[in-house]
Order: structure tokens, then sequence, then C-alpha cells
């Protein structure tokens, strides 16, 4: 079968074109196919095209889909190495491929007229007939193909489809992404009529000049006159350049659209079209004259039951959601997507890197010898990915940058690629990050470049310091995490040539399993995988977000406050757009209970502007709770857009009360309202409230995916110095008069290295506070995953409230998002099910905690001044164990962290690792805390 080792040449398809409507009659395809599975291509149905074959034994399938998806063959997840041997152009004779067939009726609208069937996505080539009329091969999954069926059709009539879809073909060694290999017919089919002196392609050229009007040309089909209502525009002619007047400029924080039409004797077409202009000057990538930064995401397409196919109605959902957590720009990794989603892109305003279908990673594990990029042999092939993706979307005012594709080493080929785009469109920058010296390209690309790097590059201390500067990856938001990212937007507010960057990435990769938990790679018995790399996402499989899409939206918030008692400076971060309509909307609290509240409505703060806007007085109320004023500047949609907070009186510190003497009695030691078991020293009663385990000292969490992936990682050292099998050692107990001091020696088999720890027991009103010293022994040149303690609750006290950083989780190099205020859940709640489970869940900075039954009775934990915490139902070395969620039993208890410090994020599993100040090194360190147990009548304050 020549077609599969003809280096990804397409056969037989018509010249590649934009995708628009028109009036033209139009017939979807989509729907349930007949379908049959053959191990190989040889052993494949023989003349399965013919229309009289007998399919009625075959299976029912639904186009578009991935046929794993549906319980044919199965998911197969690489991240670089290809899941077949490198011998390009030749493929495996284990080659899966799926036959489809469809019988279908054809319009008598037809008649007369030319047709086309278009496929928007086949993976990874399809063999096509019509009524038993061989057509040709598509290749390049992510990319359009079209036949002329004119000859074949039969309007009016009943009609057979017959595709034979591969799963490895030349084409494969093209498409090495970090995905799922899902093959399939995954996109729209659509039977298009033609008519002749119709409109079968344009390109609009719509700029927005300094002078505040728009300049138009439509290149389209001789005779073709063009037409924008909205504008007065009426009947001008095509290839001609048309002052527009005054417009309103398309950008994406302002997505003006007009509708365009384009029309010819026999046909209509219409078009959504923005007035925009890309340029690079002064080595800046501006849209309209402005500087631009892009807070972006990288964005594959995949849905956790469906595979490769995305419902649009879920893409519309997903992009809102990305405004509204600030997104505002997103990288098409690593081919085009489904036509609508640029749509979508232009209605609702993102800058959009449109990247082709090329990457060839895998040859990089081989030193790339013989990579596509350089072999002439793949050159018609490379170039028409390229030419199709830029036809196909060449009209949309979100495409600002074309991507020559991603890892696929350097190469003739490349260089190709990058001619025929920039000849055909010389208004779009192109992109491509593995031409570091930028022979190819407009912008200076890199991944993963650590802080400083950013730092270095925005100060011109790089060799293309006349370029822009962007991260097409950084961030890599695996797990829990990442961290670091303020950091990352503090840079690309002070470089004015670091020009943002793409978040790694969207969504996590996970297939749905029926427990309801997700698989990744391995899950399928894949002899060759990179295991939950695949799962990498801000959102997790189903589009929850995640805390790491939280944050980021605190981040990316395009307003900063800067909160004084009386005074907000509020500095606008748009590029375009000004502030009018919005208000800020303030509250003074105490101790979390709002005691005053109001709003303002903001000036128009033009777009890069600062103006300092004055407050109401807002008095604090006489006492001694701890008072805040919070600010949250609110578009006039109701979206936040940024929140700032300044405290305005602190809290009480605990007071300690004399009583009797700390005693032992009946095998116990007695100290007001505390009961010691005497073999560990350990608080085993407090009040009425039993404890399971009373406090002790650890420092082990299970390791988040940055803590465990990458070059060096830091979990190995953990694990190494036995970090996660801590014993203790009892060194004494001292009944003081005042305190009960137990001392010990925590540390690990077969090392001398320990942390001494001393708790220090004395009586606070209703209960007892702990004090906590730790001194390290024995020369550590690890850091600590954490340092607390941990308490065992009974498992009724579920309830949680607490005033302190939230509501959701952070961690000390991830909390931007988290406001001190008041916030209530459950421990359940608490958890952030990631799919590959790790720590998760931590509140950062409480001042008090309860955690009660549904009586009221239970714990309070007061931070001496602030404290951690985390509480699950698992222990953090069930947590360590699972792989999956459904790994994960609840116990018979609840297992709190009390944790004086974390170990910061980081992004080590593709990227840098946590930063210095981040980093918690094994360092002398006290901390304190405040228990009483809670009756009935306490227990929900």
């Amino acid at each position: 079968m020549e077609y599969l080792t003809g280096f990804g040449r397409p056969v037989g398809t018509c010249a590649p074109r934009a995708a628009f409507d028109t009036d033209a009659p139009r017939l979807s395809l989509n729907g349930t196919w007949r379908f049959r599975l053959a191990p190989s291509a040889a052993e494949a149905a023989d003349g399965f095209w013919a229309p009289g074959f007998d399919d009625s034994g075959w299976s029912r399938l639904p186009v578009p889909s991935s046929w794993p998806m549906h319980g044919h063959g199965r998911p197969a997840y690489t991240n670089v190495v290809y899941p077949f041997p490198l011998d390009p152009p030749h493929v495996p004779t284990d080659n899966p491929t799926g036959d489809h067939r469809l019988v279908f009726e054809v319009p008598a609208a037809f008649a007369g007229l030319g047709a086309r069937l278009r496929f928007d996505g086949v993976d990874s080539c399809g063999r096509v007939w019509l009524n038993g009329v061989e057509l040709g091969v598509t290749q390049g999954s992510r990319l359009p193909a079209e036949f002329d069926v004119t000859a074949a059709l039969r309007p009016g009539g009943s009609n057979v489809l017959a595709v034979r879809v591969h799963q490895w073909s030349a084409g494969s060694y093209l498409e090495d992404q970090d995905m799922w290999w899902l093959p399939g017919i995954f996109r729209d089919v659509t039977l298009l009529a033609r008519p002749a002196g119709g409109v079968d392609d344009v390109f609009v050229h719509a700029t927005f000049e300094p002078g505040g009007h728009g300049r138009l040309r439509v290149d389209g089909p001789p005779g073709a006159t063009v037409s924008i209502p909205a504008l007065g525009l009426t009947g001008l002619p095509a290839g001609v350049a048309h002052d527009a007047g005054p417009v309103e400029p398309w950008t994406a924080e302002t997505p003006r659209l007009y509708e365009l039409v384009v029309a010819t004797a026999t046909e209509t077409a219409t078009l959504r079209v923005g007035f925009r202009t890309v340029a690079i000057a002064g080595g800046i990538l501006t849209v309209n004259g402005r500087r631009i930064v892009l807070r972006g995401v990288n964005r594959h397409e995949f849905h956790p039951d469906l595979g490769r196919v995305v419902p649009i109605e879920v893409v519309r959902a997903e992009l809102e959601l990305m405004k509204r957590h600030h997104v505002n720009a997103i990288r098409t990794s690593h081919y085009p997507p489904h036509p609508a989603v640029l749509d979508l892109c232009d209605e609702l305003g993102f800058w959009v890197l449109d990247e082709c279908d090329y990457e060839t990673h895998g040859f990089e594990t081989v030193g790339w010898r013989g990579n596509p990029s350089d072999d002439p042999r793949f050159a018609e092939a490379c170039v028409d990915r390229m030419r199709r993706m830029v036809e196909r979307d060449k009209n949309h005012p979100s495409v600002i940058m074309w991507s020559l594709g991603n890892e696929a080493g350097v190469g003739a080929n490349l260089g190709l690629m990058a001619d025929w785009a920039r000849e055909r469109d010389p208004d779009r920058p192109l992109h491509y990050e593995g031409d570091r010296g930028c022979a190819h390209v407009d912008v200076y690309s890199r991944m993963y470049a650590t802080h400083a790097e950013v730092d270095a590059i925005g100060r011109g201390e790089d060799h293309v310091p006349h370029l822009p500067f962007i991260l097409c990856e950084y961030a890599h938001a695996m797990g829990n995490g990442p961290g670091g990212l303020a950091e990352y937007d503090e840079l690309f507010d002070r470089h004015p040539r670091c020009q943002g960057g793409f978040v790694w990435e969207w969504l996590d990769h996970g297939i749905r399993r029926p427990g309801g938990d997700f698989a990744y790679g391995g899950d399928f018995g894949e002899p060759l995988h990179d295991g939950n790399f695949v799962i990498d996402g801000l959102v997790l499989p189903d589009r929850t977000p995640s805390p790491g899409l939280v944050e980021l939206g605190a981040v990316y918030a395009p307003v900063r406050l800067a909160v004084r008692p009386g005074e907000v400076t509020v500095r606008n971060r748009y590029a375009f757009r000004s502030l009018d309509g919005a208000n800020l909307r303030w509250s003074v609290t105490v101790d979390g209970v709002p005691s005053a509240e109001g709003a303002v409505r903001l000036p128009a703060v033009a777009a890069g502007e600062t103006e300092v806007v004055a407050l109401p007085p807002a008095p604090v109320p006489p006492g001694t709770g701890e008072a805040w004023l919070t600010v949250h500047a609110v578009a006039a949609d109701g979206l936040e857009i940024g929140s700032g907070q300044v405290q305005l009186r602190a809290g009480p510190a605990p007071v300690a009360v004399s009583g009797p003497a700390p005693r032992r009695e009946g095998g116990a030691i007695r100290f007001g309202a505390a009961e010691f078991e005497p073999v560990h020293g350990r608080l085993t009663r407090l009040g009425d409230l039993a404890l399971v385990h009373g406090p002790v000292l650890d420092v082990w969490r299970a390791p988040i995916d940055n803590d465990r992936l990458g070059p060096d990682p830091v979990a190995d050292r953990w694990r190494a110095a036995g970090l996660h099998r801590m014993t203790h050692r009892l060194l004494g107990i001292d009944l003081a008069p005042d305190a009960v001091v137990v001392a010990t020696r925590v540390a690990a088999a077969s090392s001398d290295r320990a942390l001494l720890t001393w708790y220090t027991w004395r009586p606070v009103d209703g209960g007892v506070e702990l004090t906590v010293r730790v001194e390290p022994t024995g020369g550590w040149d690890v850091p600590l995953p954490r340092l607390g303690v941990r308490v065992e609750l009974p498992p009724g006290l579920g309830d949680v409230s607490w005033f302190g950083a939230g509501p959701g989780e952070a961690y000390p190099d991830s909390r931007t998002a988290a406001l001190i205020g008041r916030s209530r859940s459950t421990v359940d709640d608490l958890a952030t099910p990631y799919v590959y489970p790790q720590e998760n869940g931590n509140r950062a900075d409480a001042r008090w905690l309860t955690l009660t039954g549904p009586d009221g009775t239970g714990l309070r934990v007061e931070g001496v001044p602030r404290i951690d915490f985390t509480a699950r139902r698992w222990s953090t070395g069930d947590l360590d164990a699972a792989r999956h969620q459904a790994d994960l039993a609840a116990t018979d208890r609840i297992h709190l962290h009390l944790d004086h410090a974390h170990h910061g994020l980081g992004s080590a599993a593709c990227g840098p690792g946590v930063l210095p100040p981040y980093v918690l090194r094994a360092e002398p360190a006290t901390f304190s805390v405040v228990l009483r147990a809670l009756p009935a009548s306490r227990g929900r304050r």
C-alpha cells in the first residue's frame, strides 16, 4: 500500500481554502456509520467500498469519533517516544485499520452543481471511496481535506461513502505530539455544493490604521462584491483596497466583529471579521500599535469520554471559563483546532498562536538522525501542512501568529514552511521555539526558561535582543501546582520585551473509568508509555478548575489594587480597555465578620494607567479582633478583575493561665484539661474530646508531581534521607510547675541526621498551648517537605471552619488567590481530587480553625499567630501509595496536619524547581498552636 509510505503526502485532494459559510447547499454526514476494525491493513475487508457490500454484521460507530473510546482497540499515550520503530516512511504491519461505511441520501438541490466532500480531521490517514469510485487519501490528521465528488455523486438518490482509516501512516512520523494516540474520523464530514462562479475562497485583509479608520481588501473570485452593512459599505469590488471609515478595532479585550458579505452571481458567503494590525516594532510585538502581554494557556483538544471529539458546547464553556480567569491567549498545541474553536476565539476575544500539525520529537532520542525536518522526501508534506493551516484559518482576527510546529528539531523543511507562509501572509509573525537562532521566525521563543533566564532576556542579555520574547510553554501545571506564577508575571510587567507566554497546559487528558476516576498512560497495557505526564492541566479531565487555575486567574487579573486605609491605588493592566463602568466593592471585617461595606464607582482609568481612588471612612469597631479592609474590582458585567487587602488591626495573642501543676495519675499525666500517655508523652484527651493520636512532629508529604519528576526529583532525595519513615524516640518528660515538656529525637533508620524536638504544653483558658521547638542535627543537605504536627481525630468531626487565607488551597509559592477571611467547608471538600493522588488541600495562615460534628462538639485550633492546615480521611501514607483516586478509602479517623511551613510547589516536573525563598530548609524553628475542645454549645463560631 504505497499511500501508507508516501512520506505523508495526501492524494487526490483539492487545493486548500478558508473555512466559511455560504448559502450553497451543504449536507452534514455526521451520524451513525457502520464500522469494522481489523488488526492490520492486510486483514481488512476486501471490496468493502463497493455499494453492494454487505455490512449488516458490522458494528455501529458514531462519526465523528475516536474509535478506541467506543470499545474498538485501546488508547495509548506517549509524550516523546514513538510507539513504533523509527523507520521512516515505513509503518508496522500490525496497523489497526478501521473501515467505515455510510449510506446516505443526497438532496435534489445538489443536482447540476459541483460538489466537494470535506473531512475536517482523520487520524492518521483515510482512503476514500464514493459510490465505489476511489477519491484519494487524506494525510495530516488535524487538517482539512476536500475531494471533488462532482462526477461520483448521485443527487436525489442513495450514495455510499466508504473510508478506510489506518492508525499508522508515514504522516504519523510528523505527528508525535504529547497526547493519546487515538485513531478515527474525529471531526466533521460534510458534503458541500459548489456552484459554478461561486465563492470558492476569500482572503480578508482588514487592518486598523493609526487614525482610527479601517482598511479593507478582500481577495476573492473575479467579479465578486464585498459588503459590511454595519459600516455602510455595500457592493465594493473584491481585490481592491478600501477605506472602511471609522471602525471599532478588534482586540482580545474588545473583540468587535463585523459581518462581511462576499457575493457573486451564484453564491453568497458570510464571514465575521475584525479590524486589527499585528506588527513588531522596536523589538516589541504590537497589535494596533500597542504592546500586548500574552497571558495564555496551551490548549489540546480532548474529552474524557469522547477522546479527540469535543462538542462545541463544551468548547464554548471552557473558553468562557478561561475568560473568567483572565486568560487572553491560546496556543493551539500542537495542531490547528476544530475550525469552530477559532470562530469562538474571534467572538470571545483571544490572541491565538495557531500551530501547525507538525512534531517529530521522538527523533531526539536517536540524536535527531533521520528527522523529517531535514529529510527532503518529507518536504512536500511539511509545506502542505503549513499551507492547509494558513489557508483554512487566514481570515480569523484572533490568529495573530503562525507557528511552524513543535519540537521538530531543525532542518531545511522548516525553512521551506516559513518561506511559504511569509510569502502568502506577510502580515502575521512566525513562531517556532526550536529555531533558537531565529533564522526563520519573528519572535524569540523558549520553553520552561527559569525566572532568572527570563529576567536576563528581558535585560537584553541574550543572542537575539532585537526580537520579542515569549514563553510558548511555562509553568507546567501537572498535579498540585504550578508554583512561581506571580514571579513570572512580575517579569512580564517589568520588561517590555518579555511579552508573556502560555502555561502548559489547559486540560488534564484523563480518560474516564467506570468508577468515575480517570486513566492515564499505562492503564491500557501499553508496552511503552509516559505514565501520568498527560495529566498536566489547569482543569481536571471533566474541566473542573484546579487550584492552579484559580491561582492563575488571580495572577493574570488585569487590575492591580494596592490597598491602604482610606484609599486604593488602581493599576489598569489592560492594553486597550479602560475601567469605565467598573466598581470597587470594599468591606471591613473583624475576625472575618463584616462590620462595614460599600461600593465606589471607579473612574475610567485608561489602559496602562494608574490612579488613586479614595474610599469612604470605615472606622474599625472597638475591641481586640483582627481587622481587615478588603477591596474587589468588579467589571460592569460582574466579573472580578482584581482584589487586594490590608490589615487594619492585629488580633490578640493567647493568654496563659495558672492552674494546678501537672501530675501523674492512674497511668497518665494530667495537666488542666489535657491528659497525656507516659510512654511517648502524647496528648490523648482534651476535656471531653478523646484524640485518636495526639500531635507528633511530621515532615513528610505525599510527593506532588513536581517533587517526584524532572531531572533531579527532590522526592528521591527525601526518600533517600528516609523522611517518609521517620521514627520518634522519647528522650524524656519533664513536669515543670507550669508546663509539661516532652523531648524527642525524630530520625530515620540508617541515618545519623535527626530533628531534636521539644513539645512544651502550657494551660490556656479552656485548653492548652503547644509550642514545638525543632533543632536539626547531623548535617542536613536536603529540604523538608513540610514542618508541623499531625493529629488524628474521631471521624465524626467532618465540618470545618476557619479564619485565614482561603477559601481554596494555597502553598508558599501559590497563594495570590487566597485572601484573609472566614471560610467553611467539610473535610471531604477540602481535598482536591488530583488524578494522580498527591499532597493537596492546604489552607494557609489560619488564625483559628474548628473541626466539629453535627452537634457542634469538636476541636478548635488557634495559630500563634497563624498556622497552615490540611484535614483528610486518609493518611499521608495512604495518599503516597495511591495511584488513582479509586485507591483512596476513608479510614476510621480524620488526619489533621497543622503546619508551620511547607516546601513550595515549583514546576520541576517539566521546568524550574522551587524558587529559593520557598525552599523549606532544615533549620531551627519554633511554632505554637492552642488546642481547645468544643462542647456542643460552642461548636459553630
